[in-house]
């Protein structure tokens, strides 16, 4: 049983500056891939940003620049860190994440989200 739980969603300025984290919680082996997706009003839920295996990251070409993921394999925490936001970055940030529960047992699971506005 593992648990996802983000934080860090606030209402910003345009240009202002936001850090999410998600962390893993429970029992398991070892984080496979971790990645956030957002989902605006009205709109179908995107890849923002991603851990792939091995380590490498992915980045959606209108993050790419501004966002930069980090993590902490200690912790088992992601870090989006957020810088030079736009209206357009508004929506919903949910975490995914690949666990090995065992080394021949994987399975994926949705953090509830964490709201970012971003607006005047």
């Amino acid at each position: 049983q593992v648990q996802l739980v983000e934080s860090g969603g606030d209402l910003v300025r345009p240009g202002g500056s936001l850090r999410l984290s998600c962390a893993a919680s429970g029992r398991f082996s070892s984080i496979n891939t971790m990645g956030w997706y957002r989902q605006a009003p009205g709109k179908e839920r995107e890849l923002v940003a991603a851990f792939t295996t091995g380590g490498s990251t992915n980045y959606a070409d209108s993050v790419k620049g501004r966002f930069t993921i980090s993590r902490d394999n200690a912790k088992n925490t992601a870090h989006p860190q957020m810088n030079s936001l736009k209206p357009e970055d508004t929506g919903v940030y949910y975490c995914n994440a690949n666990i090995w529960i065992t080394y021949s047992i994987n399975r994926s699971y949705w953090g509830r989200g964490t709201q970012v506005t971003v607006s005047y």
